[in-house]
């Protein structure tokens, strides 16, 4: 298997469906934990943390990734880190998580939806990777 840095170097942005909307279509399964008519968070099938959940809007809207981000995306942006913030809760992470958005293949970002990484369950370092 690949590692994260090499799957993030050999991704490239593309209109053409992610993984990420397969499952938002659920075409392909998954363990989800949170959705409303805006997000699906849904658990990371190779967990970098006892807690590592994915948060995703179902609309992408162009946002393949941060620096993609455009005023008229701030509704959602704001959206996927509340959801992280509830989240967070529902899975008792109350002595703290870390939020993480990866953006480009220099910061290891291997699908091109914009997503947000919810990690928590353990002490975190720093700085991270």
């Amino acid at each position: 298997m690949a590692s994260e840095k090499d799957a993030a170097l050999a991704a490239a942005p593309s209109d053409a469906p992610t993984i990420f909307d397969k499952i938002i279509n659920k075409e392909i399964p998954s363990n989800v934990v949170y959705e409303d008519d805006k997000v699906l968070a849904f658990r990371d099938i190779a967990p970098q943390a006892p807690v590592h959940i994915l948060i995703i809007p179902k609309v992408r809207d162009g946002l393949t990734g941060l620096s993609k981000a455009g005023e008229r995306h701030c509704d959602i942006l704001g959206r996927l880190l509340y959801t992280a913030k509830l989240v967070a809760k529902q899975e008792g992470l109350d002595d703290g998580y870390r939020v993480v958005v990866n953006d480009g293949p220099k910061g290891c970002q291997s699908v091109y939806h914009i997503h947000v990484h919810l990690l928590g369950g353990r002490q975190m370092n720093w700085p991270p990777g």
